[in-house]
């Protein structure tokens, strides 16, 4: 049975739990084995040890699923961000999800109350106009709106290799 890390922010929400074992049945009823980043036993707490025991668990995985959700903000998670960077520098598949698809230029309008055609953003800056939700560097995961969607096309996927 196929491994998938299930990233995300989803271990620092009050209803940590029940997310948790909401993923890992959902993982289950579709044939994979899911890995929780909040099920490694570190005690106590150490930044460095909980960093690379979620890199082991994403090495040991066949694939990621990455709830890239705005997180604090208007940008996903950094924490998943970089998993999902390193889960890609591997050759894994990733597929992301995101409650909100619309290109980036469209969300910050909304979540700044930006004019229609502002191309940067309160601070002057430019933002990227490529119909992605996400980051050029990423955002051509996401794939789905849901969790569920994304372990349905995570059966179907193939690793991505860069050129």
């Amino acid at each position: 049975m196929k491994t998938v890390y299930l990233a995300g922010p989803d271990v620092f929400f009050p209803d940590s739990d029940t997310r948790r074992n909401r993923l890992l049945k959902l993982c289950r009823n579709n044939g994979f084995v899911g890995v929780y980043p909040g099920d490694n036993d570190i005690n106590p707490p150490e930044a460095k040890m909980i960093r690379e025991a979620n890199m082991k668990m994403i090495i040991n995985a066949d694939c990621i699923c990455a709830n890239l959700n705005p997180f604090r903000g208007f940008e996903p998670d950094s924490g998943t961000v970089f998993e999902v960077g390193f889960a890609t520098a591997l050759g894994k598949t990733v597929v992301g999800y995101t409650n909100d698809t619309r290109p980036m230029i469209e969300r910050l309008r909304a979540y700044q109350s930006l004019s229609e055609r502002q191309m940067t953003d309160k601070d002057g800056l430019m933002v990227e106009n490529f119909g992605l939700p996400n980051n050029l560097m990423f955002g051509h995961i996401v794939l789905a709106r849901t969790a569920e969607e994304a372990i349905e096309r995570l059966k179907t996927s193939q690793p991505e290799h860069s050129e």
